[in-house]
């Protein structure tokens, strides 16, 4: 019989809560493979039991309710941590240094906490040892004292020993003051150096350090162990999670506009009427050929990152407005729609220009998540206004101008890779305060015609002013 019985579910939600979902998912059409639904719950446990339709594979079918039911609990998670009294956004990597970093710290003070107790009682028997080469001294000079504040400074002339020694030797009972109680002490004294020989060792050896942090945490792991609640999802899981099979696989042309409005066209409609209609006072923006399972990367002024897909959009036509990104994606209040980009495989990277002249790079892989998150903070930094960012598979030379019209050409090969997406960058043209920089764009997508007045050859420099003939006033405003 082709079913799939289900025995467990996420403690967070109910079969009630599973069962309505799927009956939503069968009458609006998303899911046509079940025929049928019953809740078999017994005293037995938990049994929800579903038929399927003829050919129906059950693997791939409960991969897609895992994505679309409460079947699965996902959630996205903002990692922003106190390092040193400083919030950072840190990934699971860094989180794990620092804390390794913290914890090791930590195990050094406390070795160094114990070695600075045993060096004092060390301190204290080899001051006792003295003692033991002549008791009967020890006593001559405490009985023959005849101020008791004379007591101490008599015994360090005396034996030769320190104040404090001295206080520990003065504050011995009457009935320890014999050679066994003295020997007995003094036995430890070998013991003691070994052991903060060993102290001493761990402290300076980080090698050690380490490896008793695993053997605590071993101990932990047997005291405290209980199953696991939750599972690690690795890259083939991923893969299969994303259902793509059930997502159709078309060519598509995209156009966005400058106030964010998103057209996905087929080729064939596009064919059929290619003029595009946009808002009074908009206008074309970015555009490329792409697939209906691409996914799309959107930034705005908030330095956010929404995650979306070509296929969460209906087919449009030339002659509407579109999707209107803001109220599709769910913009917070007040915020607009700046850039999008198409990551694919998330190979490449990201170039982002700011009004303060300075251009960070960003691997492309830093905003691959392994669940599909609907938004990232921290996209990009928020040190200065964000004017361009460029979706960047291989080097290229770039061209940026400021408000002072001066401009500067420079190969992208010069900038290093960052793993942080939060990068400030580094400055690639210096400005005079009242000035900012306008635009950027790849020098082959520009006017510029006397290219090598404007290379650089080191950064940061202020760039040359534009000639007449590299100006084009209306393409560079419209770049």
């Amino acid at each position: 019989e082709n079913l799939i019985e289900i025995y467990e579910i996420p403690y967070s939600t109910t079969v009630e809560a599973i069962m309505d979902k799927v009956s939503d998912l069968v009458k609006t059409g998303k899911v046509k493979e079940i025929s049928d639904m019953r809740d078999e719950t017994d005293l037995s446990g938990l049994k929800l039991t579903m038929d399927l339709k003829r050919g129906v594979d059950p693997d791939k079918l409960m991969v897609k309710l895992f994505r679309m039911t409460p079947l699965r609990d996902s959630f996205s998670c903002n990692f922003n941590i106190l390092i040193a009294g400083m919030p950072r956004v840190m990934g699971v990597r860094q989180i794990l240094e620092e804390w390794t970093a913290w914890r090791m710290e930590s195990v050094r003070r406390r070795t160094f906490f114990v070695l600075g107790k045993r060096r004092e009682k060390l301190h204290l028997l080899q001051g006792l040892q003295k003692i033991l080469l002549d008791i009967d001294k020890a006593i001559k000079i405490i009985r023959e004292t005849e101020e008791d504040a004379e007591v101490v400074p008599n015994l360090m002339i005396g034996f030769g020993i320190d104040q404090v020694q001295a206080e520990y030797v003065a504050d011995i009972k009457l009935r320890n003051i014999n050679k066994e109680y003295i020997l007995k002490r003094t036995r430890e004294t070998e013991d003691l150096e070994k052991e903060i020989a060993d102290l001493q060792d761990l402290v300076d050896s980080p090698a050690r350090i380490k490896k008793t942090i695993t053997a605590e945490l071993a101990a932990v792991k047997k005291k405290y162990a209980a199953p696991r609640r939750t599972g690690l999802l690795y890259d083939h899981a991923e893969e299969a999670d994303e259902g793509g099979e059930d997502v159709p696989d078309y060519p598509v042309n995209v156009f966005l506009s400058r106030e964010g409005y998103f057209k996905k066209i087929t080729p064939q409609s596009l064919r059929m009427s290619s003029e595009q209609k946009y808002k009074e006072g908009d206008g074309a923006y970015l555009q490329w050929e792409g697939s209906n399972r691409d996914e799309l990367l959107v930034f705005t002024d908030r330095q956010q990152c929404y995650k979306t897909r070509m296929s969460d959009f209906e087919d449009a036509k030339a002659s509407v407005l579109g999707d209107y990104l803001p109220t599709k994606l769910g913009f917070d209040e007040g915020e607009t729609f700046l850039w999008a980009c198409v990551p694919g495989d998330y190979g490449g990277n990201l170039l982002f220009f700011f009004e303060n002249g300075k251009a960070a790079r960003v691997e492309l892989s830093g905003y691959r998540t392994q669940t599909r998150r609907k938004r990232l903070t921290g996209a990009y930094s928020d040190k200065s206004p964000l004017v361009r960012a460029f979706l960047l598979r291989e080097d290229m030379e770039m061209a940026v101008w400021s408000t002072e019209g001066r401009c500067l050409i420079f190969h992208t090969a010069a900038l290093a890779p960052k793993t942080t997406r939060t990068t400030q960058g580094v400055a690639v043209m210096t400005l005079k305060p009242k000035y900012r920089v306008e635009g950027a764009a790849p020098l082959d997508r520009t006017p510029i015609q006397n290219a090598a007045r404007y290379r650089a050859r080191s950064l940061p420099v202020a760039g040359a002013l534009l000639k007449e003939e590299d100006r084009g006033e209306e393409q560079l405003s419209l770049l």
